[in-house]
């Protein structure tokens, strides 16, 4: 079947593995067109529960996330389609966002969380250790790799990911405002951004409505949270996303772009690496070179 002409499910009738769900670019469209104007609950999380194999939700319990969580946990009670949880933890969350992970699990245990951290390691120091401490302002391409984006590929081969459901949404400004509802990234996930349409006091409203547990640090001004060494409050009047990398030309933290961006930055990595140990060989090389001319200039004196 002709992935370009047709959307549907790649796998045979009767195999055991995951159906591989892939859209056309027109079939793509037709849905957002159809899903834009309907319910987070009522209708856009049912129809990915009917709809996509493999999905999981990925979150660093934002207020957006938090709202898709107790939504599912209503949509799937009594039942066993439960939507798995992935959070990335970067070694650098704040105390009160990992306070929060533990009220989330007290509040709904039948979601399972899986957290993934760096790659060989399990605590700041010792991500410190092996790449040197504030790696984020030495090289935040790298940083991003390593805490966010490597865990995040993992996580997804590890628990065969096939869509995911996110918190972003368009009233946050930055490269979201024009989300659609449902994406397809340029690995062929797919990304299912439920409230996209919600702004930020319609996310709140929520919250408080359903007595959903939420960061205690919005109430100190943190509209967005992400690690704490990047993350601000915003003052009255700013995108709730104005606190995240501020002064800086940055607006996503790395999972949210495209892959081959960091293939890109990985390979110049490589070629850099490559041509430094060559540097080092041809170093080598001249001083062997230079004690060989210095060693016949001696005999020859010598005669």
């Amino acid at each position: 079947m002709d992935k370009l002409q047709d959307s549907g499910y790649a796998t045979a009738y009767g195999s055991q593995a995951l159906p591989e769900v892939y859209f056309t670019p027109p079939h793509l469209k037709h849905l957002n067109k159809k899903l834009k104007d309907l319910e987070p609950e009522v209708d856009i999380l049912k129809w990915c529960l009917i709809t996509l194999p493999g999905l999981f939700q990925t979150t660093a319990f934002g207020l957006t996330g938090l709202v898709t969580i107790d939504m599912l946990s209503k949509i799937t009670a009594g039942t066993n389609q439960k939507i798995d949880l992935i959070f990335l933890d970067t070694l650098y969350h704040f105390k009160e966002t990992l306070e929060l992970v533990e009220r989330v699990r007290a509040r709904y245990p039948d979601v399972n969380l899986h957290v993934y951290k760096p790659d060989g390691v399990e605590t700041a120091e010792e991500f410190e250790r092996i790449h040197g401490q504030k790696l984020w302002e030495t090289s935040d391409n790298l940083y991003d790799y390593l805490a966010k984006v490597e865990p995040g590929q993992r996580a997804y081969a590890e628990l065969e990911v096939k869509a995911v459901l996110t918190g972003r949404r368009r009233s946050q400004g930055g490269q979201r405002g024009d989300l659609d509802i449902i994406e397809v990234d340029d690995a062929g996930l797919i990304k299912i951004n439920p409230l996209a349409n919600w702004s930020f006091p319609k996310v709140k409203e929520y919250i408080t409505k359903h007595n959903v547990p939420y960061n205690i640090l919005l109430d100190r001004g943190y509209k967005s949270v992400g690690d704490w060494h990047s993350t601000s409050p915003v003052k009255e009047g700013e995108d709730e996303r104005a606190g995240r990398w501020k002064g800086q030309k940055k607006t996503e933290c790395g999972i949210h772009n495209p892959r081959s961006k960091y293939a890109e930055f990985l390979r110049q990595q490589e070629m850099k690496k490559q041509e430094e140990e060559l540097k080092k060989k041809l170093e080598i090389i001249q001083l062997f070179q230079t004690e060989a001319v210095q060693v016949e200039a001696v005999q020859a004196d010598a005669a």
